[in-house]
């Protein structure tokens, strides 16, 4: 076994080593002379590396797949270079000798591919050259350069989308980091690629260079050492120079394609050949027209009507198929209806309604169908794990079902059996969001974020990074409808909270706190009583995760009072620094709205004279004080502060009921729940002509 381990690690150390020791074997060609034979060995092995690069290139999802590209453009480059030195060596010694004198591969090169003729073999090695610089490196290198500029423009929104992902729940920090090291790969690969195309021009300029150094160096040696004749000399060594010329700018024209072929390609979850076929050949209509105008050309006197209309005969057997094929993805499946056999009425027919529920068009069941992989399912599985730890119980799993009553792309969101939100998610589009920052409008249909109502717009796959670019936070379908659906649980956590999820939670914390819990209930206060203190907290944003200080806070007054909404106010004041916390993190000093004493005395009459909360408050009163609360909030929102009311403890209730329905960002605090670590700045006093 430890032998097994050794010989591992020492084939993974020759692996490391494999890079340095052909960079300098590709370097020692320079300077060392090499057999023909050995040339020929090069030669094929620097043809084989040029295809294996290619079909690979051809092969890739994404650009990313395979990001040492520049490394071996450099490496391919370099190879090629050090092939000219070693065969201009052997030319120009021993090209007097025959055409074999640089090896069998240039010999073949020299005579078969042009025919023994060497102006043939001069203006095809030009065309090869001009179609490698002007052509196709000149583009793969200015893509590669667009690229690289675009990537790093669109690098702030892919942060703002990973981060908006990461706190929605729907990514682990694991992921969120993995894609951020992603992200910073892409635009690396971009910008090595503008560099490494510049290789690939300077060794087509280093061919042509070399090609005439190589005729002229071979006349003079051909005639002044060899005693040729110049047409014998010319013939010879030209021929000899065309085939190392040829031999080298092949593979080079080979590795330049490959280099268009990553740095040109859109990222999909198809190789390029599968895009290139499943794209061209999508519409049978366009195909059958294409076929129909190659047929018209073949009828015209003098064209060449066999070829014609034999592609039009093509075209239009491959529309055929390809319509036939559609006909038959999109024809329904008949559902035979099981026999009905009467039978007697029982429990099993009452149905329990599901607390949480998704229900999905027919186009959107890829995203939730376990079978096809469904990135939704995931997703649902990380915000409910998200918001366990946010807020600090498990809420219930939602039951998703397809529903034929539904638009095709249009999804559901119920509670309990009511709906309480929906929408329309496209599966392989993109929706746009505009933050606030974006540089230009899209071309796409224009819509509303559903969960926050944010202007959107859905676009195309192909925008996507043209969004990106113009300051938008792009996501796919399934992040839609996991960001609505999460938005919503948060919003509606406390009906989430039933009996059944707080006796879990209390059975969850008895493990660790055992006497806590025992001495808490049932001794003290009822289930039903606990129940409504933390859904007291949950409607107003507090997470329940410090059940430690809120069961404790219940245990030290329940003695004096069971009425819940007085234990709230008791847990609040014991939860204080992680309340103002959650509100504002950043600084020491809390700004805050204030009431006017005279309207805080008015609002504590309220309180003693009415038995209801919202009915207290006198109409007139209560619209000045919603208006001028609205106002208030709308000026620290602009001046990036948390919208916080302070009032004192006897109204702070009232007030919170109240105002939330209209304002829910407004967060109402009473003075007793101010930490006295923190300082207090009053920015605006609400009532001052009550």
């Amino acid at each position: 076994m430890k032998s097994l381990l050794a010989s591992f690690r020492n084939i993974s150390a020759l692996r490391g080593l494999a890079g340095p020791v052909l960079i300098v074997m590709i370097l020692a060609m320079m300077v060392l002379p090499l057999p023909p034979f050995l040339l020929d060995i090069l030669f094929t092995f620097n043809i084989s590396l040029s295809v294996i690069v290619l079909l690979v290139s051809m092969n890739t999802m994404k650009p990313l797949d395979f990001s040492a590209f520049p490394s071996v453009l450099l490496i391919t480059t370099l190879l090629r270079l050090s092939l000219n030195v070693a065969s201009t060596r052997i030319v120009l010694l021993n090209g007097h000798t025959g055409p074999d004198a640089a090896g069998k591969v240039i010999g073949a090169f020299g005579h078969f591919l042009v025919g023994g003729n060497y102006t043939v073999g001069i203006v095809v090695f030009i065309i090869l050259v001009v179609i490698n610089f002007v052509v196709i490196t000149k583009g793969a290198g200015r893509i590669a350069e667009v690229g690289a500029r675009f990537t790093l423009d669109a690098m702030p929104g892919k942060q703002m989308a990973i981060d908006a992902d990461l706190n929605a729940g729907l990514i682990g920090e694991e992921e969120a980091k993995s894609r951020r090291a992603a992200i910073a790969q892409e635009a690396d690969f971009f910008g090595s690629m503008d560099g490494a195309s510049k290789f690939v021009r300077g060794d087509a300029v280093a061919g042509i260079m070399i090609m005439l150094i190589n005729i002229v160096g071979g006349l003079v040696v051909g005639v002044l050492q060899h005693d040729l004749d110049v047409a014998t000399a010319a013939k010879t060594y030209t021929l000899l120079t065309i085939g190392d010329g040829l031999v080298a700018q092949i593979p080079s024209l080979v590795i330049s394609t490959a280099a268009g072929l990553v740095v040109s390609r859109v990222s999909s979850g198809e190789n390029i050949g599968q895009q290139i076929v499943t794209q061209i050949f999508s519409n049978p209509q366009l195909i059958l027209l294409a076929g129909v105008i190659i047929g018209g050309l073949g009828i015209i006197p003098g064209m060449p009507h066999l070829a014609f209309i034999l592609f039009a005969i093509l075209l239009g057997a491959i529309a055929y198929m390809l319509s036939r094929k559609s006909q038959v993805e999109a024809a329904p499946v008949p559902v035979q209806a099981p026999a009905m056999e009467a039978h007697e009425a029982s429990w099993d027919d009452v149905v329990p309604v599901d607390v949480l529920g998704l229900e999905v068009g027919y186009r959107l069941i890829p995203l939730v169908d376990r079978a096809q992989d469904g990135e939704l399912l995931k997703r649902i599985k990380g915000l409910r794990k998200k918001f366990a730890q946010d807020i600090g119980f498990l809420p219930p799993s939602v039951h998703i079902r397809d529903n034929l009553e539904l638009k095709p792309n249009a999804y559901r969101i119920s509670l309990k059996g009511v709906e309480i939100g929906g929408g329309d998610a496209y599966t392989g589009m993109y929706l746009a969001i505009n933050p606030g920052r974006v540089t230009g409008p899209l071309s796409g249909t224009v819509t509303k974020d559903p969960a926050f109502g944010l202007p959107a717009v859905w676009i195309d796959a192909a925008m996507r990074e043209q969004a990106q670019i113009q300051g938008y936070t792009v996501v796919d379908a399934s992040t839609v409808v996991a960001t609505h659906l999460n938005h919503l649980i948060h919003k509606h956590a406390s009906e989430l909270l039933g009996r059944e999820e707080l006796q879990k939670l209390l059975d969850h914390i008895s493990r660790e706190l055992p006497k806590l819990v025992e001495d808490l209930t049932p001794k003290l206060v009822t289930l039903s009583t606990v129940q409504k203190v933390l859904q007291n907290l949950l409607d107003e944003d507090i997470a329940v995760r410090d059940m430690r200080s809120i069961l404790e806070v219940m245990i030290e007054h329940a003695v004096r009072t069971q009425d819940a909404d007085e234990l709230t106010s008791l847990v609040r004041a014991g939860l204080s620094r992680s309340i103002v916390q959650q509100i504002s993190p950043a600084s020491s000093e809390l700004q805050v709205i204030t009431i006017d004493p005279k309207l805080e005395r008015l609002l504590m009459q309220a309180m003693q004279a009415g038995s209801g909360m919202e009915a207290a408050i006198e109409p007139g009163l209560a619209d000045t004080l919603l208006k001028e609360a609205y106002v208030a909030t709308q000026n620290q929102e602009q001046l990036g502060l948390p919208p916080v009311l302070l009032v004192p403890a006897q109204i702070r209730v009232l007030l919170s009921r109240f105002l939330r329905r209209s304002i829910p960002q407004l967060k109402v605090l009473s003075h007793g729940e101010v930490p006295d670590t923190r300082s207090i700045k009053v920015t605006a006093v609400l009532g001052g002509r009550a």
